[in-house]
């Protein structure tokens, strides 16, 4: 067994986000400070920036924890979700919004859509409609802020805090988590717009506002400043808490909402920079699906706008700047959603032209291409923040590399027992993609240990980590031991017998199986594979001894070299019986944990 390769040092995808937040609020701010002049003076700026930058942390650090924890509570039934509703492209959009919905991240959903169909178990034109149901389900937070239930938010804050530390289930606390989470994106909008408040009476940062009236400059705003944060829901945010203030009308706020649908492209983008092609087509879906949804929207804003308050709630009670604040958040969240449902009904319908519209933009590599080295295929630092999906990514990975695997036992046996040194040395750089995968999927793991996991959790992580080091210990059972059984023979000049071959090659048969039923019930979670693998191991011991009898008959035979061959026969018999030792010990990594729960 090779050592674990050092882990990376961990870093939480929060911390990723200061850097851009000051570069973004710098940006946002410039406009109105290269405008400040003499009426600067009448304002603390110190303290509104300390306000606009603490409350929009506040906000950030509210969203994360309110998304962490729904994809503890929901998250290990999303992918179960996901893959038996999509049998079409309605119905993909349909689940696509709802699993958004729930794990409150479109991003997430797109990796998942990803990872099915490198698997297979997805067409491209399928994940389609789950990448524009995806859309309608981010609106949902939305639709969350604008209630704008500040005043509650510390009880909120309170309550979940009391629930995240104090209460014993493991489900209480998440769901504390949720509503602490909740009740800091409702107080960071507090704090935002009581900070904002002294703009109401700066006639340049107005002014700035009026510009924005403008769609196209609207939307360029927003477009940047998404893309700094990488957050659409951050976007929406501001613009509902400059609404709540009466600083912007909601044909502005439209725009700045198609822009944050734009921005948020750039997050699918960067996502699959250095991933397969599968995930640069679904990225590519995304980015043209929002893209020409606001082209054609972008010249209907006004007909949007009317719509929208005929359908929101009235307060006429109230007049000017008051009404725009009682009003407009709701209809922004409104149009935002409407929006978005009105694009995927118009679009669902070319589901196969987007798909061959992506395949002919990103074709398949050449066959001729020089081929590059292995790399993880299902393995992406996304789904990091839903340990459960997490790991079962690791189970696909695992399933990968044991492809790998099952090619060098496939390609071992007539190498060993008649292929030449070139033969043996193929078989034997095989094992360098093994290594790569052992290497990458422990990685991974090392991550997902370093998060907030269940006990249940942390025995299928354990698992897992044994299983693939198990998987790795085969390969190099076949690259050290049985290469090296084969250069054996090649040097003393030893013939071995049809008879015998047919006996190795049996005896081989056998194991592989038992390899490959292994592999099958960790990818799968599978305690039938697996006691099928425990279960075998009369038949191999029983294949062992009648092996072991025949070269014990056979060494009495005259034939040249008897004693050498022998000794190699009975060596590729045991080194075949501890390739079967590990099979069965990744086997039991599942079934133990369902023994123990029986």
């Amino acid at each position: 067994m090779k050592p674990t390769p050092p882990q990376p040092p961990h870093h939480h995808p929060a911390h990723r986000l200061w850097p851009l937040l000051v570069c973004a609020l710098g940006a946002l701010a410039l406009p109105t400070l290269a405008l400040a002049d003499e009426a600067a003076e009448t304002i603390d700026w110190t303290t509104m920036g300390m306000g606009l930058f603490g409350g929009l942390a506040l906000f950030l650090f509210g969203m994360e924890q309110m998304a962490n924890a729904l994809k503890a509570v929901a998250g290990e039934r999303m992918k179960d979700i996901l893959a038996k509703l999509t049998v079409n492209r309605f119905m993909g959009a349909l689940t696509g919004a709802f699993v958004t919905a729930v794990i409150n991240s479109s991003s997430v959903t797109t990796v998942l859509v990803v990872g099915f169909i490198s698997a297979g178990l997805m067409t491209l034109s399928q994940s389609v409609g789950v990448i524009m149901g995806a859309n309608i389900g981010s609106t949902v937070t939305a639709q969350l802020i604008a209630f704008q239930v500040t005043e509650a938010a510390l009880l909120m804050i309170g309550v979940g805090f009391t629930l995240q530390f104090f209460a014993k289930g493991e489900r209480a606390r998440h769901y504390g988590g949720m509503l602490m989470g909740l009740g800091m994106v409702f107080f960071g909008m507090g704090v935002m717009s009581e900070a904002m408040a002294p703009l109401r009476s700066y006639q340049p940062f107005l002014d700035f506002m009026t510009r924005l009236e403008n769609p196209l400059l609207g939307i360029l705003v927003a477009a940047v400043f998404t893309g700094l944060i990488q957050s659409s829901a951050a976007t929406t945010g501001i613009a509902i808490v400059m609404a709540s203030q009466g600083f912007i009308t909601l044909p502005t706020g439209i725009a700045l909402a198609f822009g944050a649908n734009i921005g948020t492209c750039v997050t699918a983008l960067l996502a699959a920079i250095g991933k397969s092609r599968e995930a640069l087509r679904a990225a590519l879906v995304h980015v043209i699906f929002n893209v020409a949804g606001v082209a054609i929207w972008v010249g209907f804003i006004g007909e949007l706008s009317v719509l929208v308050q005929e359908i929101s709630p009235h307060h006429s009670e109230l007049t000017g700047a008051e009404r725009l604040a009682a009003e407009v958040p709701r209809q922004l969240a409104n149009a935002h959603t409407l929006f978005n449902v009105a694009n995927t009904l118009i679009f669902i319908g070319f589901a196969g032209q987007f798909a061959r519209l992506v395949e002919w933009l990103v074709p398949e590599r050449p066959l001729g291409e020089a081929a590059v080295a292995v790399r993880a295929k299902y393995l992406d630092d996304e789904l990091l923040t839903t340990p459960s999906l997490a790991l079962d990514r690791v189970r696909l990975e695992i399933l990968h590399m044991g492809e790998y695997v099952q090619r060098m036992l496939e390609h071992s046996m007539p190498a060993i027992l008649s292929g030449d040194k070139q033969r043996l040395r193929e078989v034997e750089l095989m094992d360098n993609d093994v290594d790569t995968l052992h290497a990458q999927i422990l990685t991974y793991l090392g991550k997902i240990s370093r998060l907030s996991l269940t006990e249940r959790q942390t025995g299928e992580l354990m698992g897992l980590m044994e299983a693939v080091n198990d998987l790795e210990n085969i390969g190099d059972v076949v690259e050290t031991n049985l290469v090296m059984l084969g250069h054996e023979r090649i040097d003393a000049g030893v013939s071995i017998s049809p008879p015998t071959r047919q006996v190795l090659n049996g005896f081989h048969q056998s194991v592989t199986r038992a390899v490959t039923a292994a592999i099958q019930a960790v990818a799968q979670n599978n305690e039938l594979a697996a006691r099928s693998v425990t279960t075998m191991k009369q038949e191999i011991s029983r294949i062992a001894d009648s092996a072991a009898i025949h070269q014990a008959q056979r060494l009495v035979a005259q034939e040249p070299k008897r004693i050498p061959a022998y000794t190699i026969e009975v060596d590729i018999i045991e080194k075949l019986k501890r390739i079967y030792y590990f099979a069965k010990r990744m086997a039991k990594t599942v079934e133990q944990p369902l023994d123990e729960a029986a």
